[in-house]
């Protein structure tokens, strides 16, 4: 259902129409040393369950017990301790809102939220959000959920079933131009990593040659143990999903784990039929790229080719480096996982936490 948000305190509309879709796996992401477009579609909100903005607390002073009571399993810098429950929309669907000057602090080239909410109700001047625009954050207005309220702005939004998704395949692509790889790629293959390295038990994690070893499988084999496959059989993984088959074959038999997309509105993982496999849920526009993108090279041929046939016109974009799961939200990820506290992968959370890049 579309959704208007408005203060509060005044009832004064603060944001266009809205409809309500999964949290991005980039919304904790710092990335680069530029200023980066909105994490948000416009027209689209999504809620961050956890506690943001001021106060925060260092870890020492917080505790593991509390910590754990709050969803967090290994050490952090720091916690906030502010309201749960954030609405995340973009800062051009925004309405009625004015700068709070004493708290537009920021890093470098723009706001940070550093002080809490800086955006005032124009009407009444209560404070009900925070815009984050500065290098490195994706751009984006976090609605305070104690400041405001929803009002129906529509009917049902239908929420689109997997198959309706599988005809659709919106795919993020993993490179953009010139060259680079996607934020996106490397924040979504971190979330989704952090849940196959818990899946795996410790196991080493046997990926299918392709794009996914190029963005899983450098990282499963550094992180993992990496035995002779006469003493440990290797856990196979797969894609698995709508519009993909599910039997196994003499050739690919059964994988012990699967990745499958997550879905875009819900945020609910496809389920694969029980007793299977193990689902480790991954971004839907990556995973329907992984799934469905045909990426093998085009032969020269000579002359005109008929109509119909692909070419590679323009050239593909082909990367300047090696992928790397973005670290940052690994670790993140990681931390808020009950595994971590299992004594092998509270091993791989703090060899990567003492990395410097």
């Amino acid at each position: 259902m579309a959704e208007v948000f408005v203060c509060a305190g005044c009832g004064a509309g603060l944001t266009d129409s809205l409809t309500r879709v999964a949290l991005p796996a980039r919304t904790h992401q710092r990335y680069g040393h530029e200023l980066l477009p909105a994490l948000m579609e416009q027209g689209t909100y999504a809620v961050d369950p956890e506690p943001s903005g001021p106060p925060r607390r260092l870890w020492d002073t917080i505790g593991a017990d509390e910590a754990a009571a709050r969803g967090v399993f290994a050490p952090v810098p720091s916690l906030s301790f502010g309201p749960a429950g954030a609405i995340l929309v973009a800062p051009g669907d925004t309405r009625g809102t004015v700068l709070i000057p004493e708290r537009c602090d920021g890093y470098c080239l723009g706001l940070d939220g550093r002080a809490g909410p800086n955006l005032a109700c124009a009407h009444c001047g209560r404070a009900v959000a925070t815009r984050i625009d500065d290098c490195t954050l994706w751009q984006v207005v976090r609605l305070d959920p104690t400041a405001v309220h929803a009002i129906p702005s529509g009917g049902p939004d239908p929420t689109a079933d997997w198959a309706e998704l599988t005809r659709d395949r919106r795919a993020a692509p993993p490179i953009e131009p010139p060259g680079g790889w996607s934020p996106h790629w490397e924040a979504a293959v971190a979330v989704a990593l952090a849940h196959l390295l818990a899946a795996s038990g410790g196991n080493r994690v046997g990926v299918p040659a392709g794009l996914l070893t190029t963005t899983f499988g450098r990282a499963l084999d550094e992180l993992l143990p990496t035995e002779p496959a006469a003493k440990t059989l290797a856990l196979a993984l797969a894609l698995a999903g709508p519009g993909l088959p599910t039997r196994a074959t003499a050739t690919a038999p059964a994988p012990a784990i699967v990745l499958v997309p997550q879905h875009p509105q819900t945020g609910e993982a496809w389920q694969p039929p029980a007793g299977t496999a193990e689902a480790v849920p991954l971004a839907a526009d990556v995973w329907t790229y992984l799934a469905f993108h045909d990426d093998r090279r085009l032969v020269p041929a000579p002359g005109r080719l008929p109509d119909g046939i692909l070419r590679d016109d323009p050239l593909p974009q082909h990367p300047w480096r090696a992928f790397h799961p973005d670290r940052r939200v690994l670790l993140r990820t990681l931390s808020r996982l009950p595994a971590v506290r299992e004594p092998w992968l509270r091993a791989i959370h703090d060899r990567l936490g003492g990395r410097p890049s």
